[in-house]
C-alpha cells in the first residue's frame, strides 16, 4: 500500500541526513517540497532524481485533498520542508491530517529538528518543556507572551534574526530581566553559536552583535513559588463528629 512519508532534512550540515531518509527519497514516486529550489540542492548533492512539486503554506489548503487521493491511488509521496521535520513550524500538518482522515498510511521518519539540539545545549531543564514555535508577528503577540509568564516548563521559541532583540526585550518586560535564557543560531552550520545568560544579558549581547541565521530561543520557566500549594484543610469524618 502506498504511503505519505514525512522526511526530515538537515537544518544545516548535509551529513545530518539519515540513510533511511535518503533511501525513502530515492524510492518515492514524487517529492513534495516547501521550496523546490532548496530541495533541488539537497537532491543534487545526493544524486537523487525524483520529480518534485511545490507544497507550501500558500497552496497547501487547495492541494491536500488531491494529493491524498494520489497516494490512495498508489503513489508513494515524500514530504520535505526546507530544513528539519515537516509539520514543526513548517507545512505538513494539513496533509498529514487529510491522509489520516481518508485512511492513507502516514510514516514519519525520525531526524533533524532545530528545537531539540538548542534545548539540550541551553543548560536549562529539558525533562519537561513547552515548544511555542514562532510567536505571532503582530495581532496576539503581546497577549501570547504575557500568557506564558507563569509557565513553569522551559520554553522554546523560533525567531527571525530581525526580530530577536525586540523579542528578548519583550521577554524582559514580561518575565523579568533575571530570567535565564539561551539563544542558539545556525545549528550544525559553520558559524553555530549559543549565547547563554539572563534575558537582559543576552539582549545586550545581540544589541552589540547583529544576529544572523536561524534562531532558537530557550527561556527558563517561571520558578515555582514555595508554599504555593496550600495544605488541604482537615475535615473530620461524620462518625468522629458524632462521638
Amino acid at each position: 500500500m502506498a504511503k505519505l512519508f514525512v522526511v526530515p532534512t538537515p537544518v544545516g550540515n548535509l551529513d545530518d541526513i539519515t540513510f533511511r531518509a535518503l533511501r525513502t527519497l530515492r524510492e518515492a514516486d514524487l517529492i513534495l517540497a516547501e521550496d523546490t529550489r532548496t530541495t533541488a540542492v539537497l537532491l543534487k548533492h545526493f544524486d537523487i532524481h525524483v520529480p518534485m512539486i511545490s507544497h507550501h503554506k500558500y497552496n497547501e489548503h487547495q492541494s491536500v485533498a488531491a494529493m491524498a487521493a494520489r497516494i490512495k491511488g498508489g503513489e508513494n509521496v515524500a514530504l520535505v520542508s526546507d530544513a528539519g521535520t515537516p509539520g514543526i513550524s513548517d507545512p505538513g500538518f494539513l496533509l498529514v491530517r487529510e491522509c489520516v482522515g481518508c485512511g492513507v498510511d502516514v510514516e514519519c521518519l525520525p531526524g533533524a529538528t532545530a528545537l531539540i539540539p538548542a534545548l539540550v545545549d541551553s543548560g536549562l531543564p529539558c525533562d519537561r518543556f513547552a515548544f511555542e514555535g514562532f510567536l505571532p508577528q503582530k495581532k496576539g503577540r503581546q497577549s501570547r507572551i504575557s500568557a506564558l509568564a507563569g509557565e513553569e516548563r522551559t520554553m522554546v521559541f523560533y525567531e527571525s534574526p530581525y526580530r530577536l532583540v525586540k523579542t528578548l526585550e519583550q521577554f524582559v518586560e514580561a518575565y523579568g530581566q533575571d530570567r535565564r535564557c539561551s539563544v542558539t543560531r545556525e545549528i550544525s552550520k559553520v558559524h553555530e553559536e549559543t549565547v547563554r545568560g539572563t534575558l537582559a544579558e543576552v539582549a545586550g549581547h545581540f544589541k552589540s552583535n547583529e544576529p544572523r541565521g536561524e534562531i532558537v530561543i530557550v527561556v527558563e520557566g517561571c520558578p515555582a513559588v514555595k508554599g504555593k500549594e496550600k495544605k488541604k484543610e482537615y475535615k473530620p469524618k461524620q462518625e468522629e463528629i458524632n462521638v
